[in-house]
């Protein structure tokens, strides 16, 4: 993860201090005591060059990750912006030829804030979890599955479990049990990394019990592409995470479909492979394929009169579970055929404050409804996360009601 932009981290690391040093401390301090000042960002240097060199995308150890992040937020960043801040400060005051810097003001006060939602954010943010009840209302749902319910959750991340938070994924377990649902979708982000990471979560992850059983999809991290090592092993750590997941029971689907059946009706489960930009994100998916028999209309306004095909009055009812959100223009809504996406990926940043997240600014699909025609998506803000840290953002997952009607 550092490695991949080092000179960043340092530069946000180096340039405060150049700022305080330039401004006071040569002012101020000398020798030694002017040096001691310089002594965190040194250390903060040594370790960001340590992590530079680290092979996969993040450490084998996550704590490692975690404790250096928890250190550039006390650190680091409380520097930069107060910095910010000064300069401001000092352009408002060659503008109205004031003396006085209330930028410096400002910065100070905003460490406190800074701090609060780093350490609220680690310690007690990440540890939430929200029941997000929704409901979704299709003229095309067969009668037979009115009030059917459906619990939702997405990007776990079991690697970021460790002995002093493993209790959150087990109580998030017992959450979506707890809602007795009649089928339980996964969007994908099950493991960090690799494999390894679902090896302590097993029994847990195994427990999940719903009448229709549990069905998921692939996430980007799940294809093996933040290790480092050649295509054989991406491969063979892919496989043995997809191998995992049927052990525990679940029905992965790659880029197919399933029939869920009530009475003479039925709906159709989909899931396309992770379908990102395909430079950062795999770009997987294959909507033709996913849908392949999949009628865009009724068998009988396709001249089937029989009946003998017919499962329901409308055309046939797609959900499709697809980790990546951005392919819902991309390939879902081309193709016409889902009325309901459940899209995770995104974990809504992480962070909010009342509400905002800064990831709308984008101008992305990044949490909760959207519609275009007859066609929806909801994205989940996810459960957890690869850095275990959520402020105004928390862990959630869905309870999803279906209704039959206008």
């Amino acid at each position: 993860m550092i490695a991949r932009a080092p000179y960043l981290f340092l530069l946000l690391i180096l340039i405060p201090d150049l700022y305080f040093d330039l401004h006071y401390w040569r002012h101020k301090f000398r020798g030694g005591q002017r040096l001691l000042r310089w002594i965190p960002s040194i250390i903060l240097v040594a370790y960001t060059i340590k992590l530079a060199y680290e092979k996969n995308f993040i450490p084998d150890n996550p704590n490692v990750l975690w404790i250096y992040l928890l250190l550039l937020g006390t650190i680091a960043v409380p520097k930069a912006v107060f910095m910010l801040c000064s300069i401001i400060g000092l352009g408002f005051c060659k503008l109205f030829k004031r003396r006085k810097n209330y930028g410096n003001l400002v910065g100070i006060l905003c460490v406190p804030i800074i701090w609060y939602i780093l350490f609220y954010g680690s310690f007690a943010g990440f540890n939430k979890l929200e029941v997000n009840r929704q409901t979704f209302v299709s003229g095309d749902l067969p009668k037979a599955f009115d009030g059917y319910q459906i619990v939702l959750f997405s990007d776990a991340h079991v690697g970021s479990y460790t002995d002093r938070n493993e209790y959150v994924l087990k109580r998030a377990i017992d959450s979506i049990n707890a809602q007795r649902p009649d089928l339980i979708v996964f969007t994908g982000d099950i493991q960090n990394t690799e494999p390894k990471d679902l090896y302590r979560h097993m029994d847990v992850l195994s427990s999940l019990k719903a009448k229709d059983g549990v069905f998921s999809v692939l996430g980007n991290h799940d294809y093996g592409d933040y290790i480092c090592g050649n295509t054989a092993r991406k491969v063979a750590n892919c496989r043995e995470t997809m191998s995992l997941e049927r052990q525990m029971g679940w029905t992965l689907l790659m880029n197919e479909h399933r029939y869920i059946n009530r009475e003479k009706s039925s709906i159709v489960i989909a899931g396309m492979e992770n379908d990102g930009d395909g430079i950062k994100f795999p770009q997987n998916g294959d909507i033709k394929k996913t849908l392949k028999g999949v009628p865009s209309s009724p068998p009988e306004s396709r001249g089937d009169r029989s009946g003998l095909n017919k499962r329901s009055d409308h055309r046939p009812f797609v959900i499709m579970l697809e980790h990546d959100p951005s392919s819902w223009k991309r390939k879902i809504i081309p193709d016409g055929r889902t009325q309901l996406t459940l899209s995770g990926h995104t974990h809504r940043m992480q962070f909010a404050i009342f509400g905002w997240s800064p990831m709308s600014l984008l101008g992305r699909e990044f949490n909760d409804w959207y519609t275009e025609g007859e066609q929806s998506l909801f994205v989940t803000a996810g459960l957890g996360g690869l850095i275990p840290f959520r402020f105004g953002a928390t862990g959630e997952i869905v309870v999803l009601t279906l209704r039959s009607g206008k």
